[in-house]
């Protein structure tokens, strides 16, 4: 073999002197191992964190998933809740043959109210009809008492009216004859003439009223003035001074051309105050209540106590006469008419349209 071994402690004569000759080698393979350990820390850094991000994506994703199971099992529970339910409801609901059942018997039903409808209906209109006819004869009888109590034609005149009027809208040939009645009664009392009480009434109590302010009316003497003091009793002689004290008590008069009447005062003023009043008043219940021979008489009473007992010179006195002698004209009452014939027609109709007599058929003309 020509080959020949390098000895050792030979010298490399590329390499400096004095180094050995795989220095330079080791000094260049540093670098690329540190890098390769910072890529690997690297990378296991980044697949500690990318292991770690997928462990809390796989924890959320089983909690998802949990809470999607419960959610299922809670739709499922209401799901066979609701199935159940259906499932009852379906099991309470009648058959065929039982629906069939029920429309029949809700057909004939409803046909038995509608005729229980209809005899409703005619056994109220029949009622409504009685009803009225019933009022109408109560307002007959609040006529003649209006009437005979109180003389009121006005009000006896629409009482009578408004029978008239339910007769009229009953449209039956039966109530022709009552009905003429109720006309005839009608055309009397507005033929009637007017008379107002309630007015003399108030006119008599406007008298009476006047009656207090007739009190001063009277004849009053009124004694002379006082002679003052300062006045002595020489200036006046002393029959002056007996005359002045017995005019107190007596008057002479000596050129009187009228009657001598008593002078009313105090308690007698009163008394005649009082009578005329009354009087007055008698005349006021005489026209409210239509008396016409009580009104007269006591207004004649009225005008006698102011004739007698005040001054007929006074315009107050003459006024009031003069109103006493005009109201004693008025009229307080009238001849009214009665309503018997008209109750009497009523009441018969009625009866014959209770008992269900039909109209009488009429011959003449035929």
């Amino acid at each position: 073999m020509s080959e020949t071994v390098p000895q050792i402690g030979e010298q490399n004569p590329q390499s400096p002197a004095g180094q050995p000759a795989s220095a330079a080698p080791t000094a260049k393979g540093r670098g690329p191992a540190w890098l390769a350990l910072l890529v690997a820390l690297a990378g296991l850094v980044v697949g500690g964190w990318s292991a770690w991000q997928l462990y809390q994506q796989q924890d959320q994703a089983a909690q998802q998933l949990v809470q999607f199971q419960q959610a299922g099992e809670a739709a499922q529970a209401r799901v066979k809740a609701s199935e159940e339910h259906v499932a009852t409801r379906l099991a309470g609901l009648p058959t065929a043959d039982e629906l069939a059942t029920q429309r029949d018997l809700l057909i004939s039903l409803q046909g038995e109210q509608q005729r229980l409808a209809r005899s409703l209906a005619e056994v109220l209109g029949k009622s409504r009809e009685d009803w009225r006819l019933a009022e109408a004869e109560h307002l007959l009888r609040l006529a003649m008492l209006r009437l005979s109590a109180l003389q009121d034609v006005d009000s006896a005149i629409a009482l009578v009216q408004g029978a008239d009027d339910i007769l009229r809208a009953q449209n039956d040939p039966q109530a022709f004859a009552a009905r003429g009645e109720l006309i005839k009664v009608l055309e009397a009392l507005r033929g009637l003439p007017q008379v107002d009480r309630s007015g003399l009434f108030l006119q008599l109590a406007a008298l009476r009223e006047q009656v207090a302010g007739l009190q001063l009316l009277a004849p009053e003497y009124i004694l002379p003035a006082e002679v003052p003091s300062t006045v002595s009793v020489s200036d006046s002689s002393r029959w002056e001074t007996l005359w002045q004290e017995v005019s107190r008590y007596v008057r002479i008069d000596l050129q009187a051309d009228q009657d001598v009447r008593p002078q009313l005062a105090g308690q007698s003023l009163a008394q005649v105050r009082l009578t005329l009043t009354l009087a007055l008043e008698q005349a006021q219940w005489g026209a409210l209540n239509g008396e016409p021979e009580v009104y007269r008489r006591a207004l004649a009473a009225a005008g006698e106590v102011l004739d007698s007992y005040f001054d007929r010179d006074n315009q107050a006195v003459q006024a009031l006469q003069q109103r006493i002698g005009e109201l004693a004209g008025q009229s307080v009452a009238t001849q009214l008419p009665t309503l018997d014939a008209a109750l009497d027609t009523l009441q018969t109709y009625l009866k014959r349209r209770e008992a269900g007599v039909p109209p009488a058929t009429e011959e003449g003309g035929q």
